[in-house]
């Protein structure tokens, strides 16, 4: 998987290319979650380009989401392929996440 980050102000932008899974969740870890502080609080995600989904890359997304929440920002993911929408859909994760319909941004 690619990771790709950019910050700006008090939000950062990732955007994820490829398969998200067990394999790539340490590396998700190691590259996203240093990025959240106080000030930059709100992630931004494009998953407009992850082509598959596993449990333990749910977690991840929700494990980001609790420590962005915890210093009071959040993580909005701004553009879903169609797999890791349908796989948010079934596990009512999609709730947890804010979603938006904007064009996914050039990190």
């Amino acid at each position: 998987m690619i990771i790709h980050t950019e910050i700006e102000h008090s939000r950062c932008a990732v955007q994820l290319v490829g398969r998200f899974d067990a394999h790539e969740a340490p590396g998700f870890r190691s590259a996203v979650h240093p990025l959240l502080t106080s000030e930059t609080n709100r992630v931004h995600l494009d998953l407009s380009q992850v082509a598959f989904v596993d449990s333990t890359a749910l977690a991840e997304l929700v494990r980001l989401q609790k420590a962005a929440q915890a210093l009071g920002g959040e993580v909005v993911i701004d553009h879903l392929s169609d797999p890791v929408r349908v796989i948010l859909e079934i596990t009512d994760l999609a709730e947890v996440f804010t979603i938006s319909d904007a064009p996914p941004e050039s990190p």
